[in-house]
């Protein structure tokens, strides 16, 4: 049982303080009801910009990561297409130096061209190397792109296109920041060898006069549901083939959520996974093969991607694939695979919330998902779930209609 408090500031900002007196330092996370599923179609990447931009200086400290620095301090942040996560840790008597840094980018950037000219190279870069130059990897913008047509969840957090980060001017930033970064739209939660009271004035001290803000309403279009199977075949410098396959399942923090998530385990969680068994051991068709969840905040993905083994034919490799799906269909899994599935999870839950750091970042996350106390129920709520709960969610997922493929082939084998 992990054991927190809560409080709420006038200004709207919610904070939760757990508490650990076991290490001698002490973590702060901000974590902002923002990613890239806010951004307009036409403006994409912004939420990943910003991430960067948030390091590149506040209206009254000009060098974030080096007065971090003097108090022995760390950080770090991401984004994802719900969320902009951002942490740091520090010896546990300096926690107020945290307080003062993140209150003060909470309050305003400095808004600086040469910060924003700097970062915008830096993402652009990043662009390139990561996406357009490397192999496999646009494969994110083809996946979001066919699978989705209203909701945005079709671009990935770096955004559609480069030339929406090319094109940002500092107006845009300032819009984009004040809609979204607000003391109404974010939790921040202290962890580690804390005091609840102590950080509850500190909070009131650095966030407290921090106003409420006019937060932009999230309002996605629904996706709606799939009705026809998809297919594309793109050829990329690739030094190897790619198959992948893509399912539209339901939301985060549901059942259907949670039987897809043990089900990518049942296909391809470790050696003895069934894929690995019987695609890449025994018949060896795949030289790599996964499944798994995309696991957003709204209704996601499930996904299989694999990489077919040498003089393979791809419709024989897709076959075995397809076969080992209607397996899970037409038969209910044993229960002590599934109990050896359950009992991995657990572990795994349990080591990824062992470090102070870890639970801050849960518990917040968890709290801006609608239920903090999920930190302390969610190993229940996968334990409930039934080999027949999991033949249902395979029934209702793999079917046709609700299908996306992509056969990603290397422009070398074609020329061979």
């Amino acid at each position: 049982m992990i054991k927190y408090k809560k409080h709420t500031l006038d200004n709207g900002l919610r904070v939760i303080v757990h508490q650990d007196k076991s290490t001698p330092f002490a973590a702060l996370n901000v974590l902002y009801r923002v990613g890239a599923k806010d951004e307009s179609s036409d403006k994409t990447g912004f939420a990943h910009f910003f991430e960067h931009l948030m390091f590149g200086g506040s209206i009254n400290i000009s060098d974030y990561d080096q007065e971090l620095q003097n108090v022995g301090g760390n950080n770090n942040a991401f984004t994802s297409n719900d969320i902009t996560n951002y942490y740091l840790t520090v010896p546990a008597e300096n926690i107020e130096t945290g307080f003062w840094l993140e209150s003060d980018r909470m309050l305003s950037l400095a808004f600086s061209k040469k910060s924003f000219d700097t970062q915008q190279q830096v993402v652009i870069e990043e662009f390139r190397q990561n996406y357009i130059n490397q192999p496999f990897g646009d494969i994110w913008h083809l996946i979001r792109q066919q699978a989705y047509k209203e909701h945005p969840y079709q671009w990935p957090t770096i955004g559609k296109e480069i030339k929406h980060i090319e094109e940002a001017t500092l107006e845009d930033v300032k819009e984009f920041f004040f809609q979204h970064y607000a003391p109404n739209n974010a939790v921040l939660v202290a962890s580690g060898n804390v005091d609840f009271d102590n950080i509850l004035a500190l909070a009131e001290k650095w966030f407290g006069p921090i106003p409420r803000r006019e937060v932009k309403q999230r309002n996605y279009p629904t996706e709606s549901a799939q009705k026809e199977f998809r297919t594309q075949t793109v050829h990329r410098d690739v030094p190897n083939d790619m198959l992948m396959w893509s399912w539209h399942m339901e939301a985060k923090n549901t059942d259907n959520y949670r039987c897809g998530d043990f089900t990518s385990d049942v296909l391809a969680s470790g050696n003895s996974s069934r894929f690995y068994q019987k695609l890449v051991i025994e018949k060896q068709l795949f030289i790599d093969i996964d499944a798994f969840i995309s696991g957003e905040e709204d209704p996601g993905l499930f996904l299989i991607i694999g990489k077919p083994a040498d003089n393979v034919d791809l419709q024989e490799a897709k076959k075995a694939v397809f076969e080992e799906l209607e397996h899970l269909k037409n038969e209910m899994i044993d229960t002590k695979e599934l109990e050896k599935i359950k009992n991995k999870f657990e572990a795994n839950l349990l080591y990824s919330e062992s470090s102070y750091l870890d639970k801050a970042m849960q518990l917040a996350a968890y709290e801006l998902a609608g239920d903090v106390d999920l930190i302390n129920t969610q190993v229940d709520k996968y334990r409930a779930i039934t080999t027949k709960q999991l033949q249902e969610f395979a029934q209702k997922t793999f079917v046709d209609t609700n299908c996306n493929e992509i056969f990603y082939l290397s422009n070398a084998k074609k020329e061979s």
